[in-house]
């Protein structure tokens, strides 16, 4: 069992939350970006989830289930919270002059172009395994559950093929995985 910190937390140990953060965090910003519309609407879901999470630590009874469940619990009804809220609010739409949208200059496509070929040959420098797992994620949108069943792999065997392609990509692209930008 790993070490309990949501009664540090309560506690208020400041080591406790930066282990908390370092532990959870990307697992509630990848469940908060399938909620959201956007990057920036993910980030800002992922800190008022974990607010609340430390808020709430006290209320944590080891008990009733894992710290990931308390969170998840957390995590999923903020997120349901949140998109109930937005689906009331009129959606903001562009005012733009259709006369001040330029289209895409040939220097634009080719510099996608090229970065489209550079993700290519990334990709082919992968593991068989991982780029198969990251293709049907990626490419054809599907969970890794989905995956697991249809090509007869485990859970967990899926789940680091793709992590470790992911990993992999970045470092030969030369993405910093702290930002999501290049370095």
């Amino acid at each position: 069992m790993t070490d309990l910190l949501l009664p540090k937390i309560a506690a208020g140990d400041p080591e406790a939350v930066e282990a908390f953060l370092r532990r959870h965090s990307n697992m509630v910003w990848g469940l908060a970006r399938r909620f959201c519309r956007s990057a920036e609407d993910a980030e800002d879901a992922t800190q008022e989830i974990l607010v609340e999470v430390w808020k709430s630590a006290e209320r944590y009874d080891s008990r009733a289930g894992s710290e990931v469940t308390f969170l998840m619990t957390i995590a999923r009804r903020r997120l349901i919270d949140r998109a109930r809220r937005q689906g009331r609010r009129p959606a903001a739409e562009l005012l733009e002059d259709a006369g001040t949208i330029a289209a895409p200059a040939q220097k634009d496509r080719a510099e996608m172009h090229d970065e489209v070929q550079r993700a290519q040959d990334a990709l082919a420098q992968l593991r068989p395994e991982q780029r198969e797992v990251l293709g049907l994620a990626l490419g054809h949108g599907r969970t890794h559950q989905e995956i697991a069943a249809s090509i007869g792999m485990p859970l967990g065997t899926v789940k680091s093929h793709a992590r470790r392609g992911l990993i992999r990509l970045r470092e030969m692209l030369g993405v910093d995985a702290e930002r999501g930008g290049a370095s």
